[in-house]
């Protein structure tokens, strides 16, 4: 008998010891106290929770903060997951009422029913969030829901969404708290009539007249979303060219497809001042180059000017970690910062702004911290575009290629004479391939069509080999496909294409 309650006592005793790291809500472990972690992750969003499971895989003790009390950051939760839900709705929308008919599909009449698209949007972010909750669980990382700040290299101190403060310490810290929405002087985002892309995802009715200032991914993404669906969409952009990464002649088309869908640009165009005191938006504006000014009214405004990275109120400051002028954190090519033990990852650094880049900076980072090789080629991030039809590309533009003076190749094909895309009858769209003139090296790929998001990775395969356009050309493709236009194109390059 004294022995068993010797051993109930000894178990008492263990279980208030780690009591601490339990919390009173979804079974997640909140590291606190004196407990160390070997890795702790300063945001839940691509980058941050890819990294915090990546550690906890590789045998590391991790612990995950994140401000939102739902995991997927801006991506899953305001950005690209809810976006490509409303695109993809409202091309179906758009199909019924101007495509169907000529594919034997009638149907006396179809209507938008907005609160159940934006139902069925908050329903795949819902399911997505709760998923990663459950990654969580499954490799056992540590999920603190709060807001973190420095205290020193090795303590995050967190005031939780349940109004406490913790203090969470760790052997290597990995700031992930991503970008924010980069407003523009003299206009202030309401959400209401003036919003930015988390307003543009959540209108409650159809806007007229909407316009759209900034002609980069969001902002004709999110333009094409309420186009199809009936506004009459407007984009001012103070630079000559839309998506300027975008390889020029690919982007000349695009704009033209953009512009029979009746989007409207105007380009070299500031926006000098908002007005809202009426019932709507009035916005006033000139070249430029400066000259005279005109007007432009809306019923909603969306500022779709760039991102910014989320580095202030981290307590950077305070332990000396290094920013640029533009408050991007200073990392060497194993993401570590100045301060001995503090890594940063994602849209905080240097690099393309995009979800998947920050992904691979989070699993590279936590190889480096585990004594492993990490490696990331940001030449190598593809970037798409999620209108219709898309625009995806990797490697370098023509433009590009010439300013390096490298002699080169280009080859061509559209999907004007690709098999399956006829057949569909959604033929709109071409794939352009640049590549060395002397070995047939590729240097870059771009693709303008339906499904260019899809397609791109076997571009993005073949560069990050080395591969040669012939390579490409010689590997058999399944027919009828729309990548059968990546082989063909690669035919171009090299020889001589079959189909045109």
């Amino acid at each position: 008998m004294a022995m068993a309650s010797l051993t109930r006592r000894k178990a008492l005793q263990l279980l208030s010891r780690y009591s601490l790291s339990l919390t009173s809500s979804k079974g997640f472990a909140a590291a606190a106290g004196s407990e160390d972690n070997d890795v702790v992750v300063i945001g839940g969003g691509p980058g941050g929770y890819v990294a915090a499971i990546k550690a906890a895989q590789l045998g590391l003790k991790t612990t995950c903060i994140e401000k939102r009390g739902s995991l997927g950051g801006t991506c899953l939760n305001v950005g690209c997951i809810p976006s490509k839900a409303l695109l993809h709705s409202s091309h179906m929308y758009h199909e019924a009422k101007h495509s169907f008919a000529s594919h034997g599909v009638k149907f006396p009449s179809v209507e938008v029913d907005l609160p159940a698209m934006m139902g069925q949007k908050d329903k795949a972010v819902a399911n997505l969030t709760k998923g990663i909750e459950g990654l969580f669980k499954k490799n056992k990382v540590n999920y603190v829901k709060g807001y973190g700040k420095f205290v020193s290299p090795s303590e995050v101190s967190v005031d939780t969404m349940e109004g406490g403060n913790t203090v969470v310490k760790g052997k290597n810290i990995i700031v992930a708290t991503g970008s924010d929405v980069k407003s523009l002087p003299g206009i202030t985002i309401d959400e209401q009539r003036i919003v930015s892309s988390t307003g543009a995802l959540a209108l409650t009715e159809i806007p007229k007249k909407l316009v759209v200032i900034g002609a980069g991914y969001i902002g004709l993404e999110m333009g094409s979303v309420w186009g199809r669906l009936g506004s009459e969409v407007t984009v001012v952009e103070f630079a000559p060219d839309i998506v300027p990464t975008m390889d020029a002649e690919v982007r000349k088309q695009f704009q033209r497809a953009l512009e029979k869908q009746k989007m409207k640009f105007m380009l070299k165009t500031k926006v000098v001042s908002v007005d809202t005191s009426g019932n709507g938006v009035k916005l006033t504006l000139e070249p430029a180059a400066g000259g005279e000014q005109s007007t432009l009214e809306a019923d909603v405004v969306l500022v779709s000017a760039g991102r910014t990275p989320f580095t202030s109120g981290l307590g950077l400051d305070k332990i000396g970690v290094e920013t640029d002028k533009i408050g991007r954190i200073i990392v060497n090519e194993r993401f570590a910062t100045n301060v001995q033990g503090v890594y940063a990852i994602g849209d905080v650094i240097p690099g393309p702004m995009l979800a998947h880049k920050a992904e691979e900076d989070g699993v590279a980072c936590v190889e480096y911290i585990a004594g492993k090789e990490g490696h990331v080629d940001y030449d190598l991030v593809p970037g798409v575009v999620y209108t219709h039809p898309e625009v995806a590309y990797v490697g370098k533009t023509e433009e590009q290629v010439k300013a390096i003076g490298v002699d080169y190749r280009v080859g061509k094909f559209p999907f004007l004479a690709n098999s399956r895309a006829k057949a569909i009858d959604d033929a709109e769209g071409l794939v352009k391939i640049l590549a060395e003139k002397e070995s047939d090296k590729i240097l870059g790929v771009h693709i303008m069509a339906p499904n260019a998001g899809e397609l791109i990775h076997e571009a993005v395969l073949a560069l990050q080999y080395g591969a040669s356009s012939e390579d490409i050309a010689r590997t058999c493709h399944a027919h009828p496909t729309m990548s059968e236009a990546l082989k063909e194109a690669a035919m171009a390059t090299y020889d001589k294409p079959i189909h045109i």
